[in-house]
């Protein structure tokens, strides 16, 4: 190791200061590496979708050499998109859970849950989006909805059951946005 002489030292001491400055000045990066605001598909990052199949395996991680976390067994359900990897979307369900579904299992098709946090209470699905119009049906918590149209709060929505012994019947109506879980607050449908 060959000795350093005196401006040699103060050279180096310039620079480990102005290195120290920059690091200073320099902001960290505190933004997790899942943070998306936009994924491999060029769509916004989160959005809602919902499950295409009545079976689909949710994985850990995102390919089919990943163990199947759960599999959910209805199709229509929303879920979010939180993140995309190659041909893979992370979602987040209305319990929170996360994991990977393959995208060709998902659809653009808007769907909601009604209130899936409440417990034995009814909604109004009101003729039109105003608290003082006449109530055309009464839905409960975890019914699932098709969003036809948000705007100003409200949300036009659509869905059919079938009673026991019974034909299918439809129903729609108008309900408040933040009675759903699909859609964002004050996120516009059309």
């Amino acid at each position: 190791m060959r000795a350093m002489s005196k401006s040699g030292h103060r050279i180096a001491a310039i620079l480990m200061l102005v290195m120290l400055a920059i690091t200073a000045l320099t902001p960290a990066v505190t933004t997790p590496a899942f943070a998306q605001t936009s994924g491999t598909s060029g769509l916004p990052l989160p959005r809602f979708a919902s499950l295409r199949a009545n079976e689909i395996n949710v994985r850990v991680g995102p390919g089919q050499r990943f163990d199947v976390a759960w599999v959910y067994v209805q199709s229509g359900l929303p879920v979010e998109i939180i993140q995309e990897y190659d041909n893979w979307r992370k979602i987040r369900d209305h319990e929170g859970a996360e994991g990977w579904i393959h995208k060709n299992l998902l659809s653009g098709e808007r769907t909601a849950l009604v209130a899936p946090w409440a417990r034995d209470t009814q909604e109004s699905l009101k003729a039109r989006p105003d608290m003082a119009a006449a109530a055309r049906a009464f839905v409960g918590p975890m019914v699932l909805v098709h969003l036809r149209k948000c705007e100003g709060g409200w949300c036009d929505v659509s869905g059919s059951y079938t009673p026991q012994g019974s034909a299918q019947k439809n129903f729609g109506g108008w309900i408040e946005q933040d009675k759903l879980w699909g859609v964002y607050p004050d996120e516009e449908i059309d």
